[in-house]
């Protein structure tokens, strides 16, 4: 249950809490960025672990930022007791937080035992926040693909509508908005989501009244499967959704110019050439995708093409214009080809108003300053590195946090979880970068929860480029093919 004692007084329907700047727990680590904690798990059910906050979305809108992330992560089959959120409308320099009410029955107010994979948007044309849950029950039943929370501020929550029929298993959702107010779907706000039990096929549906109501599920041409795409507006209304395939072998792309109405069959936008994650961490490869004030798309994701022996993964880009045709693979110069860091788990965002030679794309990741290491001597950190010419030079990397035990973290079916993806938001073009940071455990009670720079983050000019390098011929993957198709919640997974 919540700790009441801390919760913010008010008839609001969100259980919410106030984290001042001044009176929240701040931190930093041999002279790192300073932190303050965001948010802490307020569950104690034996079901689940505790205290744990894990996978996080973020998205800003003009001062607010809205975080979404898995609060009392469980051990099988996926999900957590409840979705949270973080909330500021100052810039960063004050929180509020909270549980999503309505989702789960141990949050309060839900008929589901279980909430994963949350999704922030913000809809401009109906000034509304939203933010997708996935439900899950504990039997492992069908449920609605995707659970839709709407707030006027980011702050009070209502109950959430549902965006689908039953489907027999569906997994990682997904949510954006078109806000482009040129644009003649201006107002679409897209819905996305896979069904395992159907080898991750992939459906989208469109909401154009402020995720109020939303219409019949689409698959794109053929009836791809897709594995964690994220729809993105461009300034003319066409939809790129770059994303994994099933089984994490390349990165796919398909397209819609109607709205949602219908989408085009993916193209293949590379293959992917990845290294296990070393220490039991749980890595699942998902490409971070965002678009600028052009429209032209960016999608990052680890691979090991650059390294010798796949020793290690960096971070990789392409782009593209049209979502169809795709740039050449380069890679994000966080460290050189012969180092020994291992990077994973990306998250990226763009700068609103820019594009192009000036497009400002900020990078939060994770990363193993040594490769070769065990789940009792891995050492994870939280990183950022950014570009301001839009991916030609990159700034010196910033270690964000650590280093962190691996035995900090909890449990899940794929391994030792931080979240399957990351985020950052930026304000008043300084970025703001959202994650889940473990401490000692106290005692059997474990201590991940979530941190934000307490103020944005100053950058440097670009000091690192990676344009004259070429992948190792002939580079493969070092982590074995998967034989079942990518699952968040199942338990073979």
């Amino acid at each position: 249950m919540l700790k009441r004692t801390r919760s913010f007084a008010c008839s609001m329907p969100t259980r919410l809490f106030l984290l001042p700047i001044l009176l929240a727990f701040s931190t930093a680590m041999s002279a790192q960025i300073p932190l303050t904690r965001i948010s802490v798990d307020p569950f104690t059910n034996s079901s689940s672990q505790h205290a744990t906050e894990v996978e996080v979305s973020t998205f800003a809108s003009g001062n607010t930022i809205v975080s979404a992330f898995q609060q009392g992560r469980f051990n099988l089959n996926g999900g957590s007791t409840d979705n949270g959120f973080a909330t500021s409308q100052d810039g960063g320099l004050t929180w509020h937080h909270g549980s999503l009410p309505g989702l789960t029955v141990i949050g309060g107010g839900g008929s589901f035992d279980r909430a994963t994979d949350p999704a922030v948007a913000f809809d401009a044309a109906h000034n509304v926040w939203l933010i997708a849950s996935l439900p899950l029950l504990n039997n492992g039943g069908a449920t609605t693909a995707e659970l839709i929370s709407r707030s006027s501020d980011g702050l009070t929550w209502q109950k959430p509508v549902a965006v689908s029929p039953n489907f027999p298993k569906p997994d990682k959702t997904w949510l954006s908005c078109d806000n482009n107010t040129a644009s003649p779907f201006f107002g679409h706000c897209y819905a996305e989501w896979d069904d395992n039990s159907q080898g991750d096929i992939v459906y989208l549906a469109v909401s154009s009244d402020g995720g109020q109501t939303w219409g019949s599920p689409v698959q794109p041409a053929g009836g791809p499967a897709v594995f964690g795409a994220q729809p993105l507006a461009q300034p003319n209304g066409t939809v790129v959704a770059p994303g994994s395939d099933a089984f994490n072998t390349s990165i796919l792309s398909f397209t819609s110019k109607d709205g949602g109405k219908t989408w085009s069959s993916p193209v293949t936008v590379t293959s992917i050439t990845a290294h296990g994650a070393a220490g039991g961490l749980r890595d699942l490869i998902l490409p971070t995708s965002a678009v600028d004030a052009s429209g032209k798309v960016y999608t990052v994701w680890q691979d090991c093409r650059f390294r010798s022996n796949c020793a290690e993964n960096d971070l990789v880009m392409s782009t593209s214009t049209d979502g169809t045709h795709w740039s050449a693979v380069t890679r994000i110069p966080i460290d050189a080809v012969n180092s020994t860091v291992d990077h994973f788990i990306p998250g990226l965002a763009i700068e609103p108003g820019t594009s192009g030679a000036t497009a400002h794309l900020g990078l939060t990741y994770y990363f193993y300053p040594q490769t070769n290491c065990t789940s009792t001597t891995c050492n994870l950190n939280a990183g950022y590195i950014s570009s301001r010419d839009g991916g030609k030079t990159w700034t010196k990397a910033a270690r964000l946090a650590g280093p962190m035990n691996l035995t900090w973290l909890p449990n899940t079916s794929s391994g030792l979880m931080v979240g399957d993806y990351e985020s950052l938001a930026f304000v008043n073009g300084k970025a703001h970068p959202v994650f889940p940071l473990a401490r000692p455990n106290n005692g059997s009670k474990f201590s991940v929860a979530m941190d934000a720079t307490s103020t944005g983050l100053e950058e440097g000019s670009g000091v690192s480029t990676s344009e004259s390098e070429s992948p190792v011929p002939e580079a493969h993957s070092d982590r074995p093919p998967r034989t079942t198709p990518a699952c968040d919640r199942c338990d073979e997974d």
